[in-house]
Order: C-alpha cells, then structure tokens, then sequence
C-alpha cells in the first residue's frame, strides 16, 4: 500500500486501528510520502541500516520528518532524549526506528560471533535433550514502551512490526488492560524483544514476576504529559525502578513544562533536548462558532435542531466518552436521525462497517470518541459538532480536520457551557484566535456569553426546534424523559466492564476497593471532582434522567452535568483518550 498525497498530517494517527487504508506507516505517524527523491536528509543519511530503510520504502516512505531528522542521530548515538512534538509529526518512527536499529546491530554483531558446540554427555554423546521440567517462562524484553491508551499502544505495536520486518527474530508484543491474562502470558513467554504496554497492566505482570526488566536497554514513554493526567505517575515511577540504570530513556510529550519538567531530572541523563512546534495554519474553509447552553436538555435540543439544518450533508458529533457516545447515538437514532456510534471499544469488524456505511452515506450522522475518528477522510462530511469540549486543546484540531476535506468548505460547531471557560480559553490559545459565539433564535442561553468575547457572532435560523419532526430533545423539560432515565441507568457497583479504562489500564492507586480514590483526575473529565463528567449512576436514575436536574449540572460541588449529584464507582464512563 502507499500513501495518498493529499494526506494530511493530522491524519498519520489511528487508521490502523480503524481498519481504513492507508500505509502502515502513516497510521503511525511514519514520515513524509515519497513522491519524489527528497533533496534533503534521507533515512539512509541518519544512520538507519539497509534492511530498515527497504522497510520504510516498501511502506512508500522515504524523507524523514524534522523531529526524525533531530532525534534518530541522536539516540542511535545513544542519547537520552527529550522530546516535544505534536501529534502527527512523526514521533512514532522518531523513537522505534533507532530502537530497532540498535536491534540490527546487536544482530549483526551476534551473527559475526562463532556457533558453540553443542554440549556433550560423559562418554562423549550429545548429552540428554529429553524434555525437563521448565520454570515459569518470564519475558525479559530489550526495548520497552509506555503509552497511556490501548488505541495508542497497538499503533505503536504495527509500526515496530512495518519497520523491523526484514529483521529476524525481532518480535513485538503488546500488553494491554482489556484483553484476558492467559493469552498475553502466551505471547510474553515468547520472550519479545519489544514490549509495547500502558503502564497499569504492566505493572500487573510485573508483579507477578512474568515480565523481568533488569535487562533492559531501552525505555520510551510516549504521551508522558498524557500519562501523568491520567494518574499514572505512581505507576511509572515503580516501572522505572525495575529498570536498569544504564537504559537509554526517551520521552515524548506534547509540552515539556509543568508535570514534565518535575519528573525529566530523575528519568533523563544529560537528555537531548527536542522541540518541534506545530505550525498552526488557519482553517479558512471552516466556519468555526461557539454556542452557549445552560444545561444538558438545552445542548440536546440546540443540537437536534442543528442538525436538521438543510446545508447538513453528513456530520461527526464528538463526544467524551465512549458510553456517551453508544447512548447519544441511540438517542438520535429514535430522533429519527440515520446514525452509528465509533469508538475503541467496538470490536474491529464493527468499525469497519462504520466506516464502510458513512462512506456508502448509509449513515448521515456519526458519533465517536476523539481517537476512534482520528484519520476519518469522508469527503461528504460537511460539519462537526463539539458535544463535549476535548480535554485536549489538540484534540480539537484533529476534530474540525474531519470537515473541509480536499478545499471542500465545513462547518464547526462547539457546544460549551459556561462553566467549561477554561477549555475553551485553552482551544483559543492553541489555535491563536477567538471563537466567535452564535445563538440560535429559540435557543438563546439564559445566562449571556461572557462580554469579552465581542458579542453574538450572528443568529441562527428560527424555529425552536419544536417542529418538524420527532426530537430527541425536543419535549421541554423532558430531555430524555422517555428513555426511563435517559443516561442516568447505569447502575453503579464494583464491576469494572464500563469504568474507565479495564481494570489492568487503571493507576495503582485506583485499583482497590471504590475507584474514586485520590486520582479522580484521571477519570470523570471535567474539573477533577469526583462526580465529574464521567462517573456512573446519577441519582434519579431510573425516573429522572436528565429530565429533573437538581441544578445547572455543569457541576458546582459533586453535581453531575445536568442530572443532579452522581453517585460515583468504578463502572464509570470511560474518556477514550
């Protein structure tokens, strides 16, 4: 497979795990397509062995990024590296591609050493090749690498597979919360050269004395700012320990200030110092406004009506969570909207008739999680809608990104609530602008947008969304009220099929008894509280939904987004981050 040239970088993430096609490489943010012999550094430039850069071409690849050009010197080198980057510049192949070359070397120094007889018995003959008794088979792998999601780790998985495919003997193993303890202690006993983890599962086999890292040349963590919001640091701080102290270290992160900067001096040695930043190019052919709402039936019925708009040819509706994302779909779906839900849970085949049906434009109105839609190239998506903030300025790139396709002209639509300024200020930082604010007539926000933001960006067409058909939101002061709870039926308990992540992927300090424990950071998005915008049963559940809030929701105290206080525990919305 190769690669089109109208890929755009904010796409060279996720698709494999989506199934869509497009060159392995890509999809782990390989390097820039070959179309023409590049007249600056080469692969072969920056030291990478033959076999790897026919790898790398195979894979329709051959000019090196800038953050390449910089970190594969330096770590082939042996360098510790520290290293900012944004997403989809190629950070993926800035730290695998001089792993696997010290992987050849070692190799090819292995291959120059004389074989060794075999042992022989007393008088002479082989001595015995009976089968004996084996110990407990313990995985002690040279290069390890930490991600703080699965989506994540199985794309780093693929892209250790692409480039080291004419190495022999280099196998690659990806363990992962999610996935059952036998069959990950089948592939561990093959003794992989190339761990690929999330640090809470990994943990767990480290425990259990099935993986050993005393051996270790090379540690990676990989969204290590990532990490650490989501409560992590305990968990790699007791990775770390288990290491050697001669490993070479490299650390990826979207921002080298803050959290980061309090853990480099104990993680790096004298590390080289990398920092790619992202060129933000306004997006001219999106039109991107901001709506206020006050509360959630008031963000379901504003959606709703715009959705109906006669300009809307298909849409992404974003939202925070997986299990949002499966219950806002069925609600639109009983609205009368032709929809599907996309997020990492689904099983392969799932997403890929996802995909397949919004291509074929069986689906008019998709709704995903940030990663699950990540490299999404359907030109007939004319608009997204921010359900809910990303809890990642970044993220909201990538988001609008799935509209105003190929030149084509798309329109971006974010939902906010007051209390979620924070985010939005952070948005706005990111890109370098304002978002103007719009207001529907018939949907005006009570409480008016905050005056330094220049006013209303303009008025939406009337209606009020009360006509025209069936509305998931439309009945005032229902919400969801035919829905027996709407979202608020999920039960809370101490089972972990719906938390946040499976119980492998969660923080150490999470995994004992209630999960709300002192890194409710890392669960329930908005705010660190812990009632925040994830957490499970919401009391008026089965009766109440979102229809008898007991105040503006966005959360004041304990108070959940629009259906009063939550109860909280481990079954939880998962953020798909």
């Amino acid at each position: 497979m190769t690669s089109s040239n109208t890929q755009s970088p904010l796409d060279a993430i996720a698709n494999d795990a989506l199934g869509l096609e497009q060159p392995v490489a890509a999809a782990a943010e390989g390097a820039a397509p070959a179309a023409d012999t590049p007249a600056g550094p080469t692969f072969e430039s920056l030291g990478l062995s033959p076999e790897i850069v026919s790898a790398l071409t195979a894979a329709g690849y051959k000019a090196p990024t800038p953050v390449q050009e910089r970190a594969i010197p330096a770590a082939i080198a042996g360098r510790d590296l520290l290293v900012s980057s944004p997403t989809g510049s190629g950070k993926t192949a800035a730290f695998m591609l001089p792993a696997i070359e010290r992987f050849a070397q070692i190799q090819k120094a292995q291959a120059a050493q004389p074989r060794e007889p075999r042992p022989q018995g007393a008088n002479g003959q082989q001595a015995d090749r009976r089968p004996q008794r084996r110990p407990q088979p313990v995985a002690r792998p040279g290069l390890l690498v930490l991600t703080p999601t699965r989506e994540l780790a199985m794309q780093v998985t693929t892209a250790a597979s692409t480039y080291g495919k004419h190495l022999r003997r280099l196998r690659t193993v990806s363990i992962l919360g999610g996935v059952a303890y036998g069959q990950q202690l089948m592939l561990l006993a093959k003794n992989p050269e190339i761990l690929v983890a999330t640090p809470g599962r990994l943990l767990d086999h480290l425990e259990r004395g099935r993986i050993d890292l005393s051996e270790l040349k090379m540690l990676v963590l990989d969204e290590a700012d990532r990490m650490l919001d989501m409560g992590f640091i305990d968990d790699i701080d007791t990775i770390v320990a288990a290491t050697p102290e001669t490993r070479q270290t490299m650390l990826f992160s979207a921002t080298l200030d803050g959290k980061i900067a309090s853990i480099t001096g104990r993680l790096l040695k004298d590390p080289e110092r990398i920092e790619i930043v992202r060129k933000i190019e306004a997006s001219s052919n999106i039109a991107q406004t901001v709506h206020y709402v006050d509360d959630r039936d008031h963000k379901d019925r504003l959606l709703d009506h715009l959705l109906r708009d006669e300009k809307l040819d298909q849409a992404v509706v974003f939202t925070a969570t997986k299990m949002d994302a499966d219950q806002l779909a069925g609600k639109l779906a009983d609205a009368g909207f032709e929809t599907a839900a996309l997020h990492g849970d689904l099983p392969q085949g799932a997403r890929n008739r996802t995909i397949r049906a919004l291509r074929e434009r069986r689906v008019r109105v998709l709704v995903a999680t940030d990663v699950a839609a990540r490299g999404i190239d359907i030109p007939g998506i004319t608009h997204v809608f921010n359900y809910d903030l990303p809890k990642f300025a970044e993220d909201y790139v990538h988001r609008i990104g799935r509209t105003g396709r190929a030149g084509r002209s798309g329109t971006a639509v974010s939902l906010v609530h007051h209390a979620e300024q924070g985010a939005l200020k952070r948005i706005e930082r990111f890109v370098r602008g304002t978002l103007p604010v719009n207001v529907v007539e018939g949907f005006e926000p009570r409480k008016a947008p905050p005056a330094n933001r220049g006013g209303f960006g303009g008025r939406g067409r009337p209606g009020g969304g009360n006509g025209g058909g069936r509305r998931f939101g439309g009945k005032p002061g229902g919400g969801y009220g035919n829905n027996r709870g709407g979202y608020g039926g999920n039960a809370g308990g101490n089972g972990g099929g719906n938390g946040e992540r499976s119980f492998g992927d969660r923080p150490q300090g999470d995994r004992n008894g209630n999960s709300w424990g002192n890194k409710s950071d890392s669960r329930g998005g908005y705010g660190q509280r812990e009632g925040g915008y994830g957490a499970s049963r919401r009391e008026g559940g089965d009766r109440g939904g979102y229809s008898q809030p007991r105040g503006d929701g966005y959360g004041r105290s304990r108070e959940g987004f629009g259906g009063g206080r939550r109860d909280g525990g481990p079954r939880g919305a998962r953020r798909d981050s």
